[in-house]
Parts: C-alpha cells; sequence; structure tokens
C-alpha cells in the first residue's frame, strides 16, 4: 500500500465518469457525503475528472423533479432538461472559479498542460443524454462554447436521439435526430461517449466518419455478464478508433464487492485492448456503492495496491490509473479556445 500511495503522489491520476454535479454541491467544501468534491480529489492524486451533466434517470415520471427539488435546484433550473444541465454547468464553472486555482473547468489542451504542471485538477465537462438538446441541435455548438467536450447520446433509457442499453429498454438504433446530433458533436470537435450507447447506436457511433470516441464507465462482459458490459469485439472496435475504456467500480457490474473485482476487470481489459487504451471510469456519485474498504475517491490507492498486488508492472498500473485518459485528452481538446 504504501507503493501505491507514493504512486499516487507521482503520477496525475484521471478519472472519466463522476456524476457530482448532479447532487448540486459546493464541489470547493470537503463533505462527508456522496464520494467527489476538490479537496478529496487533490487528497486522491486526481489531476482530471471528467463531470458530466445528468438531467434525466430512469424512466420514473416525476422523479427527476422531485430529486432536484430534495436537492435544492432553484425554480428556474427545474424547468426543462436543458435548464437543468445549464445549472449544473454553471455550477460547475463557478466552483471552479471559486477554487483558488485549485481546479480549472479545462477546454483547451493548453489549459491540460498547464494544470498538469502546475498541480491543479482539470474538470473536464460533458452530457450523459443528449435529451438536455430538446431536440435542438444547434445546441451542441453552445454546449461546446460554454465548456463542454463530451456527450452521450442516451443514458438509462431511449430518448429522441436513440436507444439505451438498459436491459428493459425496447430495440432502438439511431434516430435522424440522432443523425443529426451525432454530426453536430463532430463537426465541433464533441467527443462521444458510447456508454449507455444501444446495439443500434453503438454500430453507428463505430461508422461515423471523424468521430473521438471514448466509454466513460462500464465493464467487460466477458469478465462478468451483463447488459451494461460491453464484449470484448466492441472494446477492439473502441480501442482501434483511438478511444479509451473507463472501468467502473459498481459491484453490480463488475461481479463483486471488492477492489479485487474492478482490478480484474482492469486487468482483462488491458489484456483485450491493450495497455494503452484502459483508464478508469470509477461512477463516483453515480447511485451506486463502491467495492468495501472505498468510501469515496480517496480510497483509490486501494485499487491501485490491488493491481500492483496481481503482478500488473507499475508502468501498466500508472497508464490505467491517469496517463491513458490524460493522453487521450490532450489529442481531444482542441488547440485553443473557439
Amino acid at each position: 500500500m504504501e507503493r501505491a500511495l507514493q504512486i499516487h503522489r507521482e503520477v496525475p491520476v484521471a478519472d472519466a465518469h463522476a456524476d457530482a454535479l448532479l447532487w448540486n454541491r459546493d464541489l470547493n467544501v470537503r463533505s462527508t457525503s456522496g464520494h467527489v468534491d476538490f479537496p478529496r480529489l487533490a487528497a486522491a492524486g486526481v489531476r482530471l475528472q471528467c463531470f458530466p451533466l445528468v438531467t434525466r434517470g430512469l424512466p420514473i415520471i416525476g422523479g427527476m423533479d422531485l430529486f432536484c427539488r430534495l436537492r435544492g435546484y432553484p425554480a428556474e433550473a427545474r424547468a426543462g432538461e436543458w435548464a437543468r444541465g445549464l445549472h449544473q454547468l454553471d455550477r460547475l464553472t463557478a466552483d471552479c472559479a471559486a477554487s483558488n486555482g485549485a481546479a480549472v473547468l479545462t477546454t483547451t489542451r493548453a489549459q491540460l498542460e498547464a494544470n498538469l504542471r502546475d498541480g491543479r485538477l482539470s474538470a473536464i465537462a460533458g452530457v450523459e443524454g443528449g435529451h438536455i438538446l430538446e431536440g435542438k441541435v444547434e445546441r451542441v455548438a453552445e454546449l461546446h462554447r460554454r465548456g463542454v467536450r463530451f456527450l452521450g447520446l442516451t443514458h438509462l433509457a431511449n430518448n429522441e436521439l436513440g436507444g439505451s442499453s438498459w436491459k428493459f429498454a425496447p430495440a432502438l438504433g439511431l434516430t435522424p435526430l440522432g443523425r443529426q446530433v451525432l454530426e453536430a458533436c463532430v463537426g465541433v470537435g464533441v467527443v462521444l461517449d458510447v456508454a449507455h450507447a444501444s446495439r443500434g447506436v453503438l454500430d453507428a457511433l463505430f461508422a461515423q466518419s471523424g468521430a473521438r470516441l471514448f466509454c466513460s464507465h462500464t465493464g467487460c462482459a466477458a469478465a462478468t455478464p451483463s447488459w451494461r458490459n460491453l464484449d470484448d469485439p466492441d472494446l477492439r472496435r473502441l480501442a482501434d478508433l483511438g478511444g479509451v475504456v473507463g472501468i467502473m467500480f459498481a459491484p453490480q457490474f463488475v461481479g463483486g464487492r471488492t477492489v479485487e473485482d474492478v482490478a480484474r476487470h482492469v486487468r482483462h481489459a488491458v489484456s483485450a485492448v491493450g495497455e494503452d487504451a484502459v483508464c478508469f471510469g470509477s461512477d463516483f456519485d453515480g447511485f451506486i456503492r463502491l467495492p468495501r474498504g472505498m468510501k469515496d475517491v480517496t480510497g483509490l490507492p486501494r485499487l491501485t495496491d490491488a493491481l500492483l498486488r496481481t503482478g500488473m508492472p507499475e508502468p501498466q498500473v500508472e497508464k490505467v490509473m491517469g496517463r491513458n485518459l490524460v493522453r487521450f485528452f490532450s489529442e481531444t481538446l482542441p488547440d485553443a479556445q473557439v
């Protein structure tokens, strides 16, 4: 464990998915609830964290509005999915601005490089579910202008863009509106997140010329069969297209409640796609339980220790715990703000 802690002090740790914005917390305050905030990320050595905007949950009528009321969203932020998303994005922007330089809403390659050099957190904003657009394709460009750098077309249920991988969702591929949104993302340089994509949507994403793809959070179906996990051919296709695969920590999708179960999925992904295409994709704050002994992000060294104990070489461990995701965004972020 001492070596794991040392690596966390030396290597920029990165994570591809944390739903902290959903909970409407002040990210500058070290909380005793939830999994992620700026002080706890710093304590864990995290230097790049992806924060998706989450505007729709399970298809329960009124459930999201009730949740937002309970979490203190103002009335204007509960007016619809676009309003919810902008509220979350504005909170992230404001929290970064109030962090005294500890965190930066990172939108360009130059910012990422400077943050790494100076030890700041690079907060990268994304979208979990294209229903945030409320059918207005032109909003893709507005989100990009406001700092959003990745987008998943679907989330936990089918929407007007296409199908979800959720096991109870009727089979649906990419819709004509989804095609327009996909092409708009490619046009402005927004990365596409394939997590939660149905079979048909996934195939359309793989076939889209010019698209940059990654999977922010998943498990490996070959290690634990599940509707939520990607199979090896899809993992390899993603890697062949230059993407990275974020391995999630949720026990129900990695087949057990220990960090060793997560490490098993990491090792399988590395064996399937190579050491340069695997990263952490925790799903912190995403209505999941964490593995035993991991209360929040500060427990990440336990996973690093588990990987080391499996015999994974340190250079491989360092790639998975941060270097691969940092490289991916250094390749996909624009050179300058547009």
